[in-house]
């Protein structure tokens, strides 16, 4: 949906100038709207232990990670290059969980040795290891309400978690190996908007912790109820209610674990930054084929969810008024059919010249960026609390592009038999 008034208000007399500086395209997020947004999660569940650890995922640049862990948040990551950007910003042990699948044992090492708390996420692999970390946490498969996501794969087609009905004998598995403490995870849904559905998602983890903790006969430190939690893509969509979510929440774990209870961790990234974040793009060309086309200078290389996932971001022209509607697509200059920001879609009539906002692209919008047909990744700024606009990551230029290339080609098996050492094949 349209960016909030605040960061409208605060952007919109300023964007001129920034373009007159800086040229399109490029994101920009608004600090201070990232930071109120985690603030009130955590204002939701005062009086309860919880804390939310961002999705690296959703936006892995340095400062805004930064900014975060000022803010008190811990980092959720899921490889070794997001672990090591959590070290790089300053996030030391219990600042990370670290979730994977599909893990190596290089990775769980790095993870171990980072101190991180460490979910597994299949049996096979836990009865892998040999050292265990002090937490020992399992995922647990899409199960309840979670079953159903089409983004996380059914029950019986997931390729995450442990079985439900597997994980007593894991934890008691865990506990017999040295294991002293323990959390579970879930996930339990994905851009849910629906707070009865996400709330549902939600107590069904926090329920089968109990169950599954009373039966194998251990204290749980945490429960993760993960993330997945939407953001209004849509003008007509209503806003997630996080407070009555962070109330059901509460009282599902008085319930199920009278006394002091585990502690509550969430892993948001998109309801934290996603709608905090704008593509500004300009309309570069005007045409009519079979429908009436307005090209931009950002493509799918920039902001890949429409035209890979043919999901919805609301589009505005800013400066423009008293214009005819008209139902147009709008397209990026990738040599790709799909390569398109919206379909059908109606607006004031866009002329060349016109800046152009592309809204909510604060989560996987340049995360998800690459690099087919030359079509280089744009620069992302940040509107800081105080005003400025500082660039937090430059575009990408033709070195970046073929900084791996090898001009002159390595060998990799000579005909003597021999092979290359690692520094001529490059760091892992």
């Amino acid at each position: 949906m349209p960016i909030s008034d605040g960061f409208a208000q605060r952007l919109l007399p300023i964007l001129d100038d920034i373009v007159a500086a800086y040229d399109t395209p490029f994101h920009i997020y608004d600090a201070r709207g990232i930071a109120h947004t985690y603030r009130g999660m955590v204002e939701a569940f005062a009086g309860v232990p919880m804390r939310q650890y961002f999705a690296v995922k959703a936006l892995p640049n340095p400062a805004v990670l930064s900014l975060l862990l000022a803010e008190g948040s811990g980092l959720d990551c899921a490889s070794p290059v997001e672990l090591e950007l959590a070290h790089r910003v300053g996030a030391a042990g219990d600042d990370v969980v670290f979730t994977s699948n599909n893990t190596s044992l290089a990775e769980y090492e790095q993870a171990l040795k980072a101190g991180a708390l460490i979910t597994f996420d299949d049996r096979a692999f836990f009865e892998r290891v040999h050292s265990l970390p002090e937490t020992v946490a399992f995922r647990v498969s899409p199960h309840g309400l979670a079953a159903g996501s089409a983004l996380m794969g059914d029950a019986a087609h997931t390729k995450f978690g442990v079985p439900a009905g597997e994980l007593v004998d894991v934890y008691r598995e865990a506990r017999r190996r040295g294991a002293t403490r323990f959390g579970v995870h879930g996930m339990i849904c994905a851009n849910e908007l629906n707070v009865d559905r996400a709330v549902q998602a939600a107590v069904d983890v926090v329920e089968l912790g109990a169950r599954v903790a009373a039966a194998a006969d251990i204290e749980l430190d945490y429960v993760n109820i993960g993330g997945g939690l939407g953001i209004p893509y849509r003008p007509e969509d209503e806003p997630f209610d996080f407070p009555a979510y962070a109330d059901a929440v509460t009282q599902a774990r008085r319930r199920s674990f009278p006394g002091s209870g585990p502690r509550i961790l969430m892993e948001c990234g998109r309801y934290v930054t996603g709608p905090h974040g704008i593509l500004v793009t300009r309309v570069i060309n005007r045409s009519r084929k079979a429908r009436e086309i307005v090209g931009l200078d950002a493509s799918m290389s920039a902001l890949m969810r429409p035209g890979f996932y043919g999901a919805y971001h609301h589009l505005s022209l800013p400066f423009v008024s008293g214009r005819p509607e008209v139902r147009v697509d709008v397209v990026g200059a990738l040599c790709e059919n799909m390569d398109k920001f919206a379909v059908d879609r109606p607006m004031p009539d866009p002329a060349v010249g016109d800046l152009a906002l592309i809204h909510d692209t604060g989560a996987h919008g340049h995360a998800m960026g690459f690099t087919y047909n030359g079509r280089l990744r744009p620069a992302e700024l940040l509107l800081t609390d105080d005003g400025d606009v500082v660039e937090i990551r430059r575009a990408e230029n033709f070195d970046d592009y073929l900084a791996t290339a090898r001009w002159q080609p390595q060998p990799v098996l000579s005909r003597g038999g021999s092979t290359p050492t690692q520094e001529a094949r490059g760091p892992k």
